[in-house]
């Protein structure tokens, strides 16, 4: 398949804070989201390492290890989905990803975006693949028009840290710039429907179902 999924070739000129709500979300509000935050853990030295070299600057909050995620598809909000409904969507997406083998990716360098410093895994098409069976699965359910977001335009990475407040990239690019890291590889082979909130400057989440990729 052709997917626009390409990852910006080089860092934002200029930032902006990351923080402001989304439509419909506000304080304490949750969502169904499903992530990839199973099986990251060889990614935290490098994360680590990217972090330090920014810790001192004021414009960014860094993303505690443990919350490091992938966002690959948003589904709706808690209260207004209904238990039977995220039970049918764990099924058909369950049937779609029974075939789909494991995924090996490759993380390098971080590219600062314009609300957060992240870094694209290589490849993103398969990826790009999993995230459309999770939103065929949500159309299967709902219909195709109650499916969040766009099916074009899927950039998967993992973010490092989040913008705070706007103003130039520069120092951020030059602090990172002094890190020598070698590229880290790691396999996917979890998807997690999760309860995400994101009061307090940072996305957290109650883990509500996982589904394994090439699991009958």
């Amino acid at each position: 398949m052709t997917s626009n999924a390409h990852a910006p070739a080089q860092h934002a000129p200029t930032v902006t804070s990351h923080w402001w709500w989304r439509p419909g979300w506000g304080p304490g509000r949750r969502g169904y989201a499903w992530h990839i935050n199973v099986g990251l853990e060889p990614l935290h030295d490098h994360a680590t390492a990217y972090q330090r070299a920014i810790s001192h600057l004021p414009q960014l909050d860094l993303i505690p290890l443990e919350w490091l995620h992938l966002t690959v598809q948003g589904v709706g909000f808690v209260d207004e989905t209904s238990d039977e409904d995220v039970a049918a969507i764990v099924e058909a997406t369950r049937r779609r990803l029974a075939d789909v083998t494991p995924i090996r990716l490759t993380f390098d360098r971080p590219i600062q975006r314009p609300e957060a410093l992240a870094i694209h895994p290589t490849p993103a098409e398969p990826l790009v693949e999993v995230r459309t069976m999770l939103r065929d699965a949500i159309a299967e359910v709902w219909g195709p028009d109650k499916v969040e977001g766009s099916a074009d335009g899927f950039q998967p990475h993992v973010s490092l840290a989040y913008v705070n407040a706007p103003g130039p990239s520069d120092e951020i690019v030059a602090s990172i710039d002094q890190v020598t890291a070698e590229p880290v590889e790691l396999v996917v082979d979890t998807v997690s429907l999760i309860e995400l909130f994101r009061d307090g400057h940072l996305y957290r989440w109650d883990t509500v179902h996982k589904v394994t990729l090439g699991a009958t």
